[in-house]
């Protein structure tokens, strides 16, 4: 669906609207600033909640395997295994809900269950009863969770704005993420240290329904589904991945953003630690810090793509991204002299690919958002993250075998060369001629 006819549909659905805030609407359109918009500020808030809960429970849950249950490296292993295997029904999931009416109930369903199957940990902890088995459940109820309302969030995301609005909504959405990955780990590690990690998880369930609270206060008048003669989920899951297969910006962006993610997750965030502590020497406190200062550089690169695109345009604004990303994994390789020196160039590093990620990441996501029809968009969002991120355990896999057979610091070329090889699938492409998102309705679906 072209951006034209986006707006066409949206009129026709009805805008969203928030306890009858439509004065807030008017003011937002007539201002441009998505933060008098109520129900982009509530839909955003409880996104941000719950990012900071999920920072905490990515420090509290892998403590309760090593301390609570005494885990072996393997089960830690399986617990982002499990994490991420959802995904891999993504394509299955994404027809699901395109199939249904809903999509903002959805996801507040999907928050409060979260919540409650979170809740279970401290439970069971304190009645003595908590084992890996109920770990491992718990983590991949929630990851089928979490999958089912990505594919949620994509089409109420373009309910809610705009196509204009797409890269500055983007933008606000990775800056909170990003800003998470700074503060979410500190005080992760300081309710884990105050009341031990089954307890601290309750701080992440208490998010998940601080954001189904914001969220029901969003209203939005969603377009009643299309019928597709009971075709079924898996035609409907193949009508995702052949979609995308055929629209020449689709494809190119798939190709360009699975080989990334195969790439970089050769390194891993375990492996960036462990390159830290064996390699740079570096004392945990420091290691710490430069993870904070990529953090930083995350929220940088979040604030900076909207101005980016519109100096250079979106689609090159991503084909810098994708370089920008994986290639200081090969400066982390050059770190050597005193302390401060390694753990300096270690830091620039993770912020420059903090940086890059977030080019990259804002920019695609808008160029998507305007690329794929309103009526399949979880069913499109399902096939995508099906490869995109079902690539991902087999790059962590893979990295730990070559880190094993050929050591860290080749690792990390490998993972920066490759990785920057990805923008091969761009070149190619119309993405670098895309100026901006209302160009897109030249690029239609062609025979794959």
């Amino acid at each position: 669906m072209t951006p034209g006819r986006d707006d066409a549909a949206r009129a026709a659905s009805g805008r969203a609207a928030s306890d009858g805030d439509a004065s807030g609407r008017e003011a937002s359109e007539r201002t441009g600033s998505l933060w008098r918009d109520r129900p982009f500020v509530l839909t955003w808030a409880g996104s941000a909640v719950s990012q900071v809960g999920d920072r905490v429970s990515e420090v509290a849950v892998p403590l309760i395997a090593v301390t609570a249950l005494d885990a072996s490296a393997g089960q830690v292993a399986w617990l982002t295994a499990l994490a991420w295997a959802p995904n891999l029904l993504g394509m299955l999931l994404g027809a699901w809900v395109d199939g249904r009416a809903g999509k903002r109930r959805l996801i507040i369903g999907c928050d409060v269950f979260r919540a409650a199957v979170l809740l279970t940990l401290p439970a069971a902890y304190l009645w003595g009863t908590l084992t890996t088995a109920h770990l491992f459940a718990v983590v991949l109820l929630c990851g089928v969770a979490s999958v089912l309302a990505g594919c949620a969030f994509t089409p109420l995301f373009t309910w809610l704005l705009p196509p204009s609005s797409y890269v500055d909504a983007n933008s606000k959405f990775s800056a909170a993420r990003s800003a998470s990955f700074i503060a979410g780990p500190a005080l992760g590690g300081g309710l884990v240290q105050a009341l031990t990690a089954p307890v601290a998880v309750v701080v992440d369930a208490v998010s998940f329904l601080g954001s189904a609270l914001l969220l029901r206060r969003v209203r939005v008048e969603e377009p009643v589904p299309e019928r597709r003669n009971r075709r079924g989920v898996w035609h409907g899951a193949r009508e995702g991945l052949v979609f995308v297969l055929r629209h020449p910006v689709l494809r190119a962006s798939l190709g360009c953003t699975t080989t990334i993610n195969f790439f970089t997750f050769l390194t891993g965030s375990g492996l960036v630690v462990l390159f830290a502590d064996r390699e740079l020497r570096l004392p945990p406190g420091v290691i710490g810090l430069t993870l904070g200062i990529g953090a930083s550089g995350s929220l940088v690169g979040a604030l900076l793509a909207p101005w980016v695109s519109r100096r250079i345009g979106i689609g090159r604004a991503v084909a810098v991204g994708a370089v920008l990303f994986p290639a200081p994994f090969a400066l982390a390789v050059v770190a050597d002299g005193p302390m401060w020196a390694r753990a300096g160039v270690l830091g620039g590093a993770q912020f420059l690919i903090g940086l890059g990620v977030m080019l990259f990441d804002v920019n695609l996501n808008s160029l998507m958002a305007a690329a794929i029809p309103g009526e399949m968009r979880s069913r499109v969002t399902g096939a995508y993250s099906t490869v995109n991120y079902g690539v991902r355990p087999l790059g962590a896999v893979v990295g730990g075998a070559l880190a094993t057979g050929v050591g860290l610091r080749t690792t990390f070329v490998v993972a920066a060369v490759g990785g920057m090889l990805s923008v091969l699938w761009l070149l190619p492409s119309p993405i670098p001629g895309i100026r901006g998102l209302d160009s897109m309705e030249r690029y239609e679906t062609v025979d794959a």
